[in-house]
């Protein structure tokens, strides 16, 4: 089988896949490290991806496999994380948050120890794994659904979904993050009003300090912009003024692929053919992705190779 699509979603579920003795190849049209994927922040928590019933579960879930792979964070990338909400209320989040262990009201909102993923290390740790599984990874790429050629195709293509499904509901939620030289900080904050095209968050990674940043809607943008810039350094540095003097490494653009809700389902096509979607996870692909990998991979017919 194909798994079509080499960031987050499409490389867990290709693990889980090959893990289970499928012969898996994953189509990518880029490397892992420039998909959006790689330009992620990093930090588990639900964001912009519907619909909540079903995310917590599969938050839930991924969140135990990165509780445990923070054992080995400099092979996996996973670091355990303290860090603040600010504004966030159990109240005005799903029932999944009070699963979450040690996810607290403090005066300015909700505090926990959270999994941080370092999104480089962790996208070449799973293509490692997926090898080792006996799984393949293909710089290829598709334009529609009917040119793989493989009895069952398995679709996490992200954003590109909306040409290869083709899915005009898949939309992008343009994210710019400025990378700068981490002054000292150790924990991750956040301030977001998901219904405002800006935020403010950072959060320490083992190559800098990420900041953030935009959600901007139907924007195909990928250079950053500089004014955006400034402004995502000025909001960061309200909350630690050590900031705005931070020597700035990087600039980031990355597309989410946002959907009214996640396609998680089997589709039988003419002749035979499989396909099970898996896209649409906006701002949270890392946040889901063992859970819905699990899942997508129970939809594979039993009798597939």
């Amino acid at each position: 089988m194909i798994v079509v699509g080499g960031g987050v979603v499409g490389l867990t579920t290709a693990v889980v896949l090959a893990e289970a003795g499928r012969r898996v190849r994953v189509w990518a049209r880029e490397a892992a490290e420039e998909t959006t994927s790689a330009v992620a922040g990093g930090l588990w928590w639900p964001y912009r991806i519907e619909p909540e019933r079903l995310v917590g579960a599969w938050a839930l879930e991924t969140l135990t496999v990165y509780e445990e792979l923070a054992a080995r964070p400099a092979e996996t990338g996973v670091r355990l994380v303290d860090g603040v909400h600010q504004g966030a209320r159990l109240d005005e989040l799903g029932d999944w948050a009070g699963r979450v262990p040690g996810l607290r009201a403090v005066p300015d909102g909700l505090a926990a120890r959270l999994p941080v993923i370092d999104m480089p290390t962790h996208l070449a740790w799973l293509r490692d794994r997926l090898v080792r599984a006996g799984g393949t990874v293909e710089a290829r790429a598709a334009t529609r659904l009917a040119e793989v050629p493989a009895d069952v195709v398995v679709n996490c293509s992200g954003l590109g979904a909306r040409t290869l499904v083709p899915d005009p509901g898949v939309r992008p939620v343009r994210g710019q993050l400025v990378l700068v030289e981490n002054p000292g900080i150790t924990t991750y904050y956040t301030s977001v009003d998901h219904s405002s095209p800006v935020a403010a968050y950072f959060i320490p990674q083992p190559h800098g300090l990420i900041l953030g940043g935009t959600a901007q809607e139907d924007d195909w943008s990928t250079e950053p912009d500089p004014a955006t810039a400034a402004e995502i350094i000025a909001r960061c540095a309200r909350v630690r003024p050590e900031i705005a003097r931070a020597r700035v490494l990087a600039h980031r653009v990355g597309l989410r692929p946002y959907r009214d809700a996640v396609r998680l389902e089997r589709e039988e096509l003419p002749g035979g053919r499989t396909v099970v979607h898996s896209y649409g996870h906006g701002g949270a692909g890392v946040t889901v992705a063992w859970g819905c990998a699990r899942e997508a991979a129970g939809l594979v017919p039993a009798a597939a190779a």
